[in-house]
């Protein structure tokens, strides 16, 4: 059987390797990522995540399919993933000095349709940060295409002064759960 990833994040990609997973395609699925009115951040992050594996399924029937979305929650707001250098700049400043939560929504979809889902929620702590450190970070170019606009698998980094839970789940993907998923779902990783 074969397994696709339903995101064209390279990062996606890189945290199933390292739990030795390689997709057999991966595809990036039309979805539109608008958040629904009062819908809650978690649940945004599930909806979403299962909107892009059924739309990758729906297409390869025959194939596991899984997919993950990000969802940065800050001060009662969902922050954007970011498109320049402005947004991950506005980031930045609510994220200074806060506690936030980075919910990661993972679905995936088995051959024969049945679907399995996960949220996991990860809380992050910023430090102060300043105004000099934000230019440097936003002159880095790291922040663009990334939820809430930083990652933390690099500069961003040196930001952070507690995390509770799942680096992976920043990263872009909650590796135990995911792992979980594709076991309870029937897929057999091959060596």
């Amino acid at each position: 059987m074969k397994l696709i990833l339903a995101s064209t994040s390279p990062r996606r990609l890189e945290l199933l390797a390292q739990i030795g997973i390689k997709p057999d395609k991966v595809m990036g699925p039309d979805c539109d990522e608008t958040q629904l009115k009062d819908e809650k951040p978690e649940a945004l992050a599930l909806r979403l995540a299962i909107a892009k594996a059924n739309a990758v399924h729906a297409k390869h029937l025959d194939s596991f399919v899984i997919a993950g979305d990000t969802v940065v929650d800050a001060r009662a707001k969902v922050l954007p993933k970011c498109k320049d250098d402005t947004e991950v700049r506005k980031c930045l400043e609510i994220l200074s000095g806060c506690r936030h939560r980075v919910y990661g929504g993972v679905c995936v979809v088995n051959p024969a349709g049945k679907v399995f889902t996960r949220v996991v929620e990860t809380s992050v702590a910023f430090k102060r940060l300043h105004k000099d450190e934000i230019e440097s970070y936003v002159k880095s170019g790291e922040g663009v295409g990334k939820a809430g606009g930083y990652a933390l698998q690099g500069r961003a980094a040196a930001f952070i002064k507690h995390l509770s839970g799942s680096p992976s789940n920043v990263i872009g993907l909650p590796l135990h759960e995911a792992a979980q998923l594709l076991q309870g779902a029937g897929y057999e990783q091959r060596t």
